[in-house]
């Protein structure tokens, strides 16, 4: 049943969408993405930081095709009911349906930390960096599977990293500070 899902998902992707061009579409999510990524920089408090956070993980989920999109929630889904693996099928036939989505991979990155494959997570989250570089979601979760290993000085730079993109990320400074003195044994 569930690969007669995927298959009919990858045959939706095929077809063409009439009257529609995909590329003023990703012109604009992508100055969209551009201005809230430019916002979040400059974001003058945590409060205000926090919803244009949610806005700019929720332009990531949903820039794929209907397709993708569908897989993509489906994977959420099943990260949520606990089923691993077959959130890692989703998010892998997303990846197949569109290579170059920054957050199918963070996502597979996730599930396959959860399900114990530390090295797949971490080559999923090297692949979203390679096609998202300003993702401060792939650097966080990067930050909590080095912590999860006791791995402080790559729980810390990975945290340093989340800060440059998103200086007001809610708790952050207070979780640099935490990194650093275990990373650094300074005291902060």
């Amino acid at each position: 049943m569930k690969n007669g899902v995927i298959l009919a998902a990858m045959l939706c992707a095929s077809l063409p969408v009439f009257g529609q061009s995909a590329s003023p579409q990703n012109n604009d999510r992508r100055a969209a993405l551009d201005r809230l990524l430019g916002s979040l920089k400059t974001a003058p408090s945590e409060e205000i930081a926090g919803p244009l956070e949610q806005q700019i993980r929720e332009l990531w989920l949903n820039a794929g095709t209907p397709a993708v999109t569908l897989l993509m929630s489906r994977g959420l889904r099943e990260m949520k009911a606990d089923a691993k693996q077959d959130a890692i099928e989703d998010f892998s036939a997303a990846i197949t349906l569109d290579p170059t989505l920054a957050e199918a991979y963070h996502q597979r990155a996730i599930a396959r930390f959860a399900a114990g494959d530390t090295p797949g997570a971490i080559a999923d989250l090297q692949a979203t960096l390679q096609h998202e570089p300003r993702s401060f979601s792939a650097f966080q979760t990067l930050s909590a599977i080095a912590e999860a290993r006791k791995d402080w000085k790559g729980a810390y730079e990975a945290w340093q990293k989340v800060l440059e993109i998103d200086p007001r990320t809610p708790g952050g400074q207070e979780r640099l500070k935490n990194l650093r003195r275990r990373a650094l044994g300074e005291e902060a």
